[in-house]
């Protein structure tokens, strides 16, 4: 085991989000390796899969715990660049890492069912410290000699973690620690040559450890509810596994503009532009990297908000000094949409379309061999099953699984396995301005997603005003800067009203309005009832066939941001 880092640098912070961004992050090492073993042949390539570095950085192996992503971006904010693993997967897929320690992730199974997934030998093999959080100390229990039987009394909630032998992974805790506790079996007996160093009430051994760096916890670090869990994984990665803390922006983006260079050679890229801080900070990386080989594509796909296009090309034309072409492919779009209801297929349309205009410009352009864009970790998690064999697929993004499989062009994808604040992160690394880096959020299917049904001119129409009525508010009573994203779904739903003591039968706009700091999770927002009340009030007196305003309170999960 190494020696404890004890000079390891403070997470990063941007004022709101408590991030850490790095420097070998996805774009090649994650990406480009992982992928490449993971891929079928004949599949696109991405970026990085030439010549890889090796980053140091730590493994999550992802038993299908809810909360298994936000154990990845706990360590992330350690400064410390990580990855998630399938249970399935062999020694290959952490080739391309210095790796410094494991984590096994929580999971809903019990470890002594049948069909419970297990950690693989090589795990224990590997000569780097393990972590086993909940589901994961128990596999190392059962695996390595221990016994794990279902619990008498089951702890779901808060308990008291008592330490009783010291041992780095609790160094600085209090002696009595809250934690926060999701488990039904417990471990009765313990693997020869490991020791408890943690008991609750309700379980003698919440913590257990031996003298080859292996350590189980049966409660959760990662989560908010453990005041204290930031520490306990800092711990595990500076002062068990000795990290070096060395994931930065800056180092993220000295990296990731070489890999970009050492991949496209003198070949030529096109990169989308949606207007967002994803395909900014994409652009401005590919453009560090080959300069004038790089043109910018802005495609105008009749679903965006109202003056939207206007101010997208008057924004990247200021800022960054690009090569852009602008398309007005509103006609294409809406056609290839035409009685198209499934959100599905509204995505995977979009996705198809959008190559198809990229490759129709590529061809104006000569001999193009690349395409960027702005492709985050969670538009990849919620559309990718074969990562981690333990999760669903939620719904497929149009950059991800809409891409069509018979596409030319090579794929550059830089921001592949960020999260949207470390994006935000490199993005004032480059020195992009706050207009740009801190924009919310908004869907490469634009508005398409957020009518729900086929999309018409007219609902877009409708959907345009309400938005902007929406936008004017927010910003208005400045929550802007406070909000993840806010906007209006035109709904499939009419109801009932009075106006001017006539009737009608209308649609129902819904509102939406979350907090978050990744877009794994969200909140709802508790925006101010005057705030909501101008809003309603606007829309059905400013909108001609709305005639109805909801409001959304639903958190992620269950629900997802957008409504398709």
């Amino acid at each position: 085991m190494d020696s404890p880092n004890d000079n390891a640098p403070a997470p990063l912070t941007d004022g709101t989000h408590r991030v850490s961004t790095s420097g070998d992050v996805e774009v090649s090492t994650y990406l480009g390796i992982a992928q490449e073993r993971e891929q079928a042949p004949g599949t696109r390539r991405s970026i990085g899969e030439s010549e890889p570095l090796k980053p140091e950085g730590i493994a999550v192996i992802d038993y299908g715990s809810q909360y298994s992503r936000l154990i990845a971006r706990r360590v992330r904010e350690q400064n410390v660049y990580c990855e998630l693993i399938s249970p399935t997967a062999p020694r290959a897929a952490v080739d391309g890492l210095d790796l410094k320690g494991i984590i096994l992730s929580g999971g809903p199974a019990s470890v002594y069912e049948d069909a419970a997934p297990l950690a693989q030998p090589w795990i224990f093999e590997s000569g780097v410290p393990v972590l086993g959080i909940c589901y994961g100390m128990q596999l190392l229990a059962h695996q390595l000699g221990g016994s794990v039987v279902p619990a008498t009394e089951r702890e779901y909630g808060f308990a008291v973690v008592h330490k009783n032998d010291p041992s780095p992974l609790f160094d600085g805790l209090d002696d009595e620690t809250a934690v926060w506790m999701s488990h039904g079996d417990r471990i009765s007996s313990m693997p020869p040559g490991f020791r408890s160093i943690a008991y609750t009430e309700n379980s003698p051994i919440a913590a257990m450890a031996n003298d080859a760096g292996m350590y189980g916890i049966q409660f959760h670090p990662e989560v908010a509810h453990t005041p204290q869990g930031a520490e306990v994984i800092r711990n595990f990665a500076y002062r068990v596994c000795g990290v070096s803390g060395s994931w930065t922006p800056g180092n993220f983006v000295a990296e990731t503009v070489q890999r970009i260079r050492d991949q496209v050679g003198d070949g030529r890229v096109i990169c989308a532009l949606s207007g967002g801080v994803d395909s900014a900070v994409t652009a401005r990386l590919v453009h560090e990297a080959i300069g004038d080989q790089l043109t910018c594509i802005f495609v105008n796909n009749g679903l965006l908000r109202r003056e939207e296009p206007e101010r997208v090309r008057a924004v990247f034309e200021r800022n960054l000094g690009l090569n852009l072409v602008y398309v007005d492919a509103t006609e294409r779009f809406l056609s290839g949409l035409a009685g198209v209801t499934d959100p599905e297929q509204k995505r995977k349309t979009i996705g198809a379309e959008f190559i198809n205009v990229f490759e129709e410009e590529a061809r104006t352009m000569g001999a193009v061999d690349f395409l960027a864009q702005g492709t985050l970790y969670p538009d990849v998690i919620e559309s990718e099953t074969a990562e981690h064999s333990a999760s669903h697929k939620i719904k497929t993004h149009h950059n991800v699984g809409g891409l069509p499989e018979r596409m030319q062009l090579d794929l550059v994808e830089p921001l592949r396995y960020l999260f949207k604040d470390e994006v935000r992160l490199v993005g004032a690394e480059l020195g992009l301005p706050p207009e740009m880096i801190n924009r919310q959020p908004f869907p490469g299917p634009g508005l398409a997603i957020r009518i729900i049904g086929d999309v018409t001119y007219d609902k877009l129409e409708t959907l345009r005003a309400a938005d902007w009525i929406v936008m004017d508010e927010i910003k208005g009573d400045g929550l802007y800067d406070q909000l993840w994203q806010s906007f209006a779904v035109l709904t499939d739903t009419r109801t009932v009203g009075v106006m001017g003591d006539l009737r009608t039968y209308q649609h129902v706009v819904a509102l939406r309005a979350v907090t978050s700091e990744d877009a794994m999770t969200a909140d709802w927002a508790r925006l101010p009832y005057e705030t909501l009340a101008r809003i309603s009030n606007r829309i059905v007196n400013e909108v001609p066939s709305v005639n109805r305003v909801v409001y959304d309170i639903t958190s992620k999960p269950p629900g997802t941001i957008e409504w398709e």
